[in-house]
């Protein structure tokens, strides 16, 4: 048997056709597509690192923190979830350098179709590394912006018409219908047409650039058989996670046995077995 051992961060990802995961990449661990059909035996030793600061806890907040990074951390203020509830220019955000280089800097507002369509955001240097995560099989940007505040305020209009969230679950179990992105990107446009314009009164007119011919993607993920129920397996319930590897979509691993969020378990430390 082949043996890994290290605290669990999200898997690194490629861009390929299907895409590409490596899990434990920093202890240059398995390249999980060859793995597809084998059996993993993943066990928690019981020893949790903080992903900030790696000193030993006993509970892990924000997938990965220890609670004094938990609190201190402009990475896990709730602005981070709601972009637009940023602080910065109130002066009361907790790390002002760490926001000039991941707030403030230009953001993609985009349309993906994961378990449905949903608009979302993210920095311009995350893509596709984003879409991947979240599982989306098809995306397309819509629009370019100066900071995560102002693609936060322009994803909170969208959402109104689209949505803005995942059902795991449901994008555990298949792939969804491909959607016409860009005929929703011209509805979008035009029923909102109003308020955007709107914001750039009230941002700056150079704030939001629309995006008319932004190429779109699409992404396919290493999957042998999607499960028909899905069922999570949670180390703070189990020490040990067993079972065939069927694929990986998202962050998500897909056995037999269940699914494993590995994103949710940062600063796990594991051990990693494969069988036949």
């Amino acid at each position: 048997m082949t043996d890994w051992r290290g605290s669990l961060r999200k898997m690194a990802t490629e861009l390929a056709d299907p895409v590409r995961y490596t899990v434990l990449a920093e202890q240059s661990g398995p390249c999980l597509n060859e793995l597809l059909g084998k059996t993993l035996s993943i066990f928690f030793t019981g020893a949790i690192h903080c992903v900030a600061c790696d000193r030993l806890t006993k509970k892990s907040f924000n997938q990965g923190y220890c609670f004094p990074c938990f609190r201190k951390l402009a990475a896990c203020d709730t602005c981070i979830m709601s972009p637009e509830k940023c602080h910065l220019a109130e002066g009361t955000c907790r790390e002002p350098d760490w926001a000039e280089t991941h707030c403030q800097v230009p953001h993609i507002v985009y349309l993906s179709n994961t378990s449905n369509v949903k608009v979302g955001i993210t920095r311009e240097t995350q893509l596709p590394t984003r879409w991947i995560d979240q599982g989306a099989t098809q995306a397309k940007p819509i629009a370019r912006v100066q900071t995560r505040y102002q693609s936060g305020l322009l994803e909170v209009l969208c959402a109104r018409e689209v949505g803005d969230r995942t059902a795991w679950q449901t994008m555990l179990k298949g792939n969804g219908e491909p959607q016409n992105l860009e005929g929703i990107r011209q509805q979008l446009m035009e029923t909102c047409a109003n308020e955007i314009a709107d914001l750039k009164l009230q941002q700056g007119e150079s704030a939001f650039e629309l995006l008319e011919d932004a190429q779109e993607t699409q992404i396919d993920y290493p999957v042998l058989s999607w499960p028909d129920k899905v069922k999570a397996h949670n180390f703070d319930k189990q020490t040990e996670v067993e079972g065939t590897l069927m694929g990986i979509k998202g962050q998500y691993l897909m056995l037999d046995t269940g699914v494993l969020n590995i994103r949710k378990f940062g600063g796990y430390e594991v051990e990693i077995k494969v069988g036949a």
